[in-house]
């Protein structure tokens, strides 16, 4: 194995956590194992490193507790890695480091709940039609863990900022955060058209990061009737690299909406949202045109 220089700074806690996570290739093997690629090959084949660097660093992962190594195989015997409680926690450095990246790199250093339609975020995010959600739970409103992808043909994840039930709520300066407001019209619009996702097959999730008892006092007031799940941990955000920014000391997704089929693959994706109402519209035309906004509907589908 490489030999590794060990930061002598025993006190300081960055220093400490460098000392684990500080090589570039570590981090983005958790990124990938929190996309949901466990096998050796898989990782090997998305980071394009050697073979001989990729097991050194998944040996010093599982040395370092922040992923195990499981047997999926006994013939011949293949491991798969997962990670532990001590890896995921290591999801919120993955996420700041993206939003950074974003904010700063790829954009100009503002602070936005959106992009611009021509970004390298959004070609990011629009990269995810075809890609397919790994398994995962995400608390309801209640803190009932549920899958995020329903077993009907179609499910529609709109993801949002932030929805609350009193004003005095929201982050200071919410309102002039690019692309913020309107979640309340969002999840109201989805509310009214409900009926409508149904009839074509489609169950509808709100996610956000927000807490499950602040959505339940948001759901309860607007009268939603499905489920706004509970991203606080940041499971989809980094399963699915979604984009973020922070407010109020919290990350939040960026306004967007996925098409997800049965078999978990994202069909369609929407974003960056502008006309939100015309958003909700575009969503429901995906599910009738069997998962892709840019297919003609199918005869016999629902009416318009």
């Amino acid at each position: 194995m490489a030999q590794r220089t060990h930061l002598g700074d025993a006190d300081c806690s960055i220093a400490q956590a460098l000392d684990v996570v500080g090589d570039w290739w570590t981090l983005l093997i958790v990124r990938d194992t929190a996309r949901g690629l466990y096998r050796f090959d898989e990782l090997q084949r998305e980071l394009g490193m050697s073979r001989k660097v990729l097991a050194e660093r998944l040996k010093l992962l599982v040395e370092a507790g922040v992923l195990t190594r499981e047997p999926y195989r006994e013939r011949p015997v293949r491991h798969e890695y997962r990670l532990t409680p001590r890896g995921r926690g290591l999801l919120p450095v993955l996420v700041a480091l993206q939003d950074w990246g974003d904010t700063w790199v790829l954009g100009e250093g503002e602070m936005t709940a959106t992009a611009e339609e021509s970004s390298k975020e959004a070609v990011r995010v629009h990269a995810l039609r075809g890609t397919r959600l790994p398994e995962l739970l995400l608390p309801d409103r209640f803190g009932e863990l549920r899958d995020p992808v329903a077993d009907t043909p179609f499910t529609v994840l709109y993801c949002f900022p932030g929805a609350y039930a009193r004003a005095e709520s929201y982050p200071p300066g919410w309102a002039g955060i690019p692309g913020a407001k309107g979640c309340t019209l969002e999840s109201c619009s989805f509310r009214d058209q409900l009926a409508e996702f149904t009839a074509a097959g489609a169950t509808v999730h709100g996610v956000s990061t927000q807490r499950p008892d602040e959505q339940r006092e948001f759901a309860e007031q607007e009268q939603l009737r499905f489920p706004l799940l509970s991203d606080a941990g940041l499971d989809l955000v980094t399963a699915l690299r979604l984009p973020t920014f922070r407010a109020a000391g919290v990350s939040r997704i960026k306004r967007l909406t996925l098409v997800v089929d049965r078999d978990r693959t994202v069909r369609e994706v929407l974003y960056p949202i502008g006309d939100i109402e015309a958003s909700v519209t575009a969503a429901l035309t995906a599910v009738r045109a069997g998962g892709s906004a840019n297919q003609p509907p199918q005869p016999g589908g629902s009416p318009g």
